[in-house]
């Protein structure tokens, strides 16, 4: 289908019933009253309302397929169950790990890259270095052993796709961290602060060198105290730093994500994953990262006793932000535009704007997908 027309569409602004005019790939006009287009393909959505594809960028994996130990087939296997969840696009996440597994993961991803188009998937558009630069003191359930500071090298010997965006998150105090953040703004990285008990002086060195945006906010940095503002204090109180959390009631207390989300405002908020592999496999134990992870009730748990990342999608984020009163509107912000600005794909994604790819997700009111659309494709319809 070249070209779609859709009837009958609820946008997230909360206006009434418009047609959306799909055309190559891209949205091409917004409709106020129902229109016939000779030669588009008809699909009535029964004033289903329609976001902007989720973005998720933070993922470690999925039915059973872990980022870090994944070929291209695996990969393919996560964006297809991504995308019947309302994930339109994404950046596999890896973990720390030895240089031989870093290449061998890149090329996976390089492969994923030259034949996702076609595919009926969430589009990969890039990587992100999860805790490479990290605080040892903040590791969480990453290994440490695999930590990197920097020395003026190390970004350099970053595995690089041949295309694509690259983020990292990392902790500004490990030693060269400002240097590090001056070092990814040279070469266009998308830097994020985390893992992290950087005081604030330090804080505003790395966001003084480009780093802007924070990593799974609470979670594996320092909390806020009334005498020590710590990273979360830090966050808070910056009013041009970015956060995105993980939203599925484990991580984070709910109260505590709708505090989150109504001081930074939902402009500055993006909702994440940080999901694992054993994502949509339920409960169970699963050999993951050298060790065994547990998941028992939506909850993982490494042999620390530590949280491992999250089994939920962001589709399951969306669900819970909508059941703490964030309208439709605030959360397509959360779940699809401000990821999209975190990683400097705006003017193309995370927006039902004219011009823009035709990355579409249908709700029904319960929050069931009833249609994925990935780059003028339906890839998913109930």
């Amino acid at each position: 289908m070249d070209t779609v027309l859709f009837k009958n569409v609820r946008l997230v602004d909360g206006g009434g019933a418009v047609s959306l005019l799909v055309l190559n790939g891209k949205l091409a006009e917004i409709f106020d009253t129902e229109k016939n287009f000779a030669g588009a393909d008809m699909i009535d959505l029964g004033g289903k309302q329609v976001l902007p594809g989720f973005i998720d960028i933070h993922n470690h994996g999925a039915v059973g397929v872990d980022v870090n130990a994944a070929d291209t087939e695996g990969l393919l296997k996560i964006g297809a169950f991504l995308a019947n969840h309302g994930v339109t696009a994404w950046m596999p996440t890896l973990v720390p790990d030895s240089d031989e597994n870093y290449r061998r993961a890149i090329a996976g991803i390089d492969g994923l890259m030259d034949r996702q188009t076609d595919r009926p998937v969430a589009q990969a558009l890039g990587v992100h270095y999860e805790g490479v630069f990290a605080s040892r003191q903040m590791c969480g359930a990453l290994r440490p052993q695999f930590f990197k500071t920097f020395t003026g090298r190390e970004v350099a010997d970053l595995p690089r796709l041949r295309k694509g965006i690259h983020m990292t998150t990392f902790a500004p105090e490990v030693e060269g961290g400002i240097a590090l953040a001056e070092e990814l703004a040279r070469q266009g990285w998308v830097a994020s602060i985390g893992h992290t008990q950087a005081d604030a002086m330090t804080l505003d060195g790395a966001f003084a060198a480009g780093a802007r945006h924070m990593t799974h906010f609470f979670n594996a940095m320092t909390g806020l105290h009334h005498r020590e503002i710590g990273a979360v204090g830090w966050g808070l109180t910056r009013p041009h730093v970015t956060v995105d959390i993980i939203a599925d009631g484990i991580h984070v207390n709910a109260k505590l994500v709708e505090f989150v989300s109504r001081s930074k405002t939902p402009d500055r908020v993006s909702l994440i994953s940080d999901s694992i592999a054993p994502t949509g496999l339920g409960n169970g134990s699963f050999e993951l990262w050298g060790e065994r992870i547990s998941v028992v009730g939506g909850q993982t748990q490494n042999e620390h006793g530590r949280l491992a990342g999250s089994v939920i999608t962001l589709l399951d984020g969306v669900k819970r932000m909508r059941k703490l009163g964030f309208s439709t509107h605030e959360v397509a912000k959360m779940a699809s535009t401000n990821p999209a600005k975190v990683i400097g794909i705006d003017k193309t994604h995370g927006s039902i704007d004219i011009g823009k790819r035709a990355d579409l997700v249908a709700l029904d009111p319960d929050g069931k997908v009833e249609m994925v659309m990935i780059g003028g494709k339906i890839v998913s319809q109930a």
